[in-house]
């Protein structure tokens, strides 16, 4: 990739999404999304077209499962031990017959983007994990909030922990999330925005992230938060630019500022 190019491909796009391009050209394509209104809408509508894949999916596998705590767990157990295996045969035909129905809208707008090949890669990763895994928020749902304050005011605080979000509105976010019946032990309901750096207690400022079952998970993020928050209040950066960055894509700030490609500490 270089500079010279007008717009980075759909290719390139979904790859930025996924974490899977260098950092060198994951900066070229975010200096090009500053600049580029296209480029950026098209990159949303590629995320929110992966969110409603994963969504549809998730929604018909979790559904697929048997009543009951005992024998759920069990399952889940089981197919937790399958990770590394292909999917089950019954779990493909699932996916071929009903969830593709589901998911006609994000299915035909990542196929028209790189086919055929990419949706099976996708499907059989999200096939593995028998839980939601939602790595950045659904715009539409969770777009961000803050509160109106300064750095002053933010550094001032001396609490720097998550409010606790009520169980109402833990259950209300599961349900926009399409994963009502989810193990709530298994996710924290996270701010985007912490409010350490000025993210308001608002439910569009609420997102189900996974503690596990992906290396990109909440306490991942908790580290990138204390690190900003030290920046913003060590003077060597912008406050609205850190609110800016964790809302955007959290993930690409991680990297950015811790300088890696994957999470620190994270086994490929």
């Amino acid at each position: 990739m270089n500079r010279a190019e007008f717009h980075p491909s759909d290719e390139q796009l979904l790859r930025e999404i996924d974490g899977e391009i260098s950092q060198h050209d994951r900066r070229i394509v975010a200096q090009h999304l500053e600049e580029c209104w296209r480029c950026r809408a098209r990159r949303q509508e590629l995320q929110n077209a992966i969110g409603g894949f994963v969504r549809a999916y998730q929604e018909e596998f979790d559904s697929a499962l048997p009543p009951g705590a005992g024998p759920r767990a069990l399952l889940k157990a089981k197919l937790a031990e399958c990770a590394a295996s292909e999917p089950p045969a019954g779990i493909r035909r699932l996916f071929a017959a009903r969830t593709v129905l589901a998911a006609t809208a994000a299915c035909a707008l990542l196929a028209a983007a790189l086919g055929a090949r990419y949706m099976a890669r996708l499907a059989h990763r999200y096939s593995r994990v028998p839980q939601a895994v939602i790595l950045i928020p659904d715009a539409r749902l969770t777009p961000g909030a803050t509160l109106l304050v300064n750095r002053p005011a933010v550094c001032a605080e001396p609490d720097t922990n998550n409010k606790a979000v009520p169980a109402a509105v833990r259950q209300k976010v599961f349900e926009e999330y399409g994963i009502r019946g989810a193990d709530p032990r298994a996710y924290e309901v996270d701010y985007l925005v912490t409010p350490a750096l000025g993210g308001a207690d608002d439910i569009h400022n609420l997102w189900p992230h996974s503690y596990a079952a992906t290396v990109w998970n909440a306490r991942v993020k908790d580290a990138l938060e204390e690190r900003l928050r030290n920046m913003v209040c060590g003077g060597s950066l912008d406050l609205g630019e850190a609110q800016r960055e964790i809302a955007s894509n959290w993930i690409a700030a991680y990297q950015k500022y811790f300088h890696t490609e994957q999470p620190l500490g994270a086994v490929r």
